[in-house]
């Protein structure tokens, strides 16, 4: 007898995202200038299976951030739809629903310094999304709850009276994971909650949310552009260019045989500290104007395996073999 996959928790279905840049009206009458967008996301499509993690990489301005953003709900998308255990996170829905949903996901943001209220206490932080969501009884029974949160992410329960510039940058990112825990999240989006801390204290956080994710079943979306921490992290990466996804696969398989040209940049430019000797090539170049993007394949103009096909057609993300899609012309030509 076939057992049939168990449903994804996450889905996403051809996300994209279009900001107005445009100068102000009066402006663009008085000068004639023309209206101005920028597609941050593209035709973004992927899931993420119950206690998976899924990491998105990429360089500043690729559109990670704003992806993370329209999962959790922050930012409407222009285009497609976020299902959350098969519920649409942006369709019309009772507050109820609305609310069961809303508990479910949590979000780790970058900065432990700008995401936590200088004005609150630690307790009051971590117990702002309890009394939210109604989850406990009584003032007492709160409190209790946060103290075993805060013990949870290697904080003493006596914390819980101190304001946050009290805190070392590695202590408030852990206040903002307890606070993230605090509802019983099911999926958690982390934006690069590492970026900002020392590297010693980094892996302390890096282990905690490992650890965390195995002892409570906490499926990952994981945003960043260090490759060294997404390889730790990750079982599965998605690497995005421009807005757009050009290629998806298992983080092992990922690294030991990339299939894209960028992909392959990116790695080229993380050090080499096993010292293998082998010849690397830095990522050259610079991301393309998004507001004036190029035609056809956006990485053309720094690929060295671009050809007349790759300037005229965008290549569609298409998984050519069992290693996982992949958008790429040169790819599916067998050059490279």
């Amino acid at each position: 007898m076939t057992v049939a996959p168990a449903a994804p928790l996450v889905r996403a279905e051809n996300l994209g995202r279009i900001f107005d840049v445009s100068s102000p009206w009066l402006t663009r009458v008085l000068e004639g200038l023309p209206r101005q967008v920028v597609v941050a996301v593209a035709d973004m499509s992927f899931e993420i299976a119950r206690k998976e993690t899924l990491a998105l990489v990429g360089e500043s301005g690729s559109g990670k951030s704003t992806v993370a953003k329209m999962v959790v709900g922050l930012v409407p998308p222009t285009t497609g739809e976020v299902f959350i255990d098969a519920m649409p996170m942006h369709g019309r829905r009772r507050g109820a629903e609305r609310r069961r949903l809303r508990r479910r996901i949590q979000m780790v943001f970058q900065d432990p310094y700008a995401s936590l209220n200088p004005r609150w206490r630690a307790l009051d932080i971590v117990a702002e999304p309890i009394r939210a969501f109604q989850l406990a009884a009584s003032r007492p029974e709160t409190a209790a709850r946060v103290g075993e949160l805060l013990r949870l992410v290697g904080l003493d329960p006596a914390d819980g009276g101190k304001y946050p510039h009290q805190f070392s940058g590695g202590q408030r990112q852990r206040i903002a994971i307890a606070r993230a825990l605090a509802s019983e999240p099911a999926f958690v989006v982390c934006d690069e909650p590492t970026s900002a801390l020392d590297v010693s204290v980094q892996a302390q956080i890096l282990n905690l949310m490992r650890d965390l994710q195995d002892r409570f079943g906490l499926t990952y979306l994981f945003i960043s552009h260090n490759l060294a921490v997404v390889r730790h992290m990750a079982h599965r990466i998605g690497v995005m260019y421009l807005g757009r996804l050009v290629e998806i696969a298992a983080a092992d398989a990922l690294f030991r045989a990339p299939r894209h040209p960028y992909t392959r940049m990116l790695l080229d430019a993380v050090p080499d500290l096993e010292m293998s000797g082998r010849q690397r090539k830095p990522v050259e170049g610079e991301v393309p104007d998004p507001v004036d993007p190029p035609k056809g394949c956006s990485f053309h103009p720094r690929c060295p395996f671009a050809d007349d096909r790759c300037k005229t057609e965008r290549p569609a993300l298409v998984a050519w073999n069992a290693a996982g899609p992949v958008a790429c012309h040169a790819v599916e030509e067998g050059r490279i």
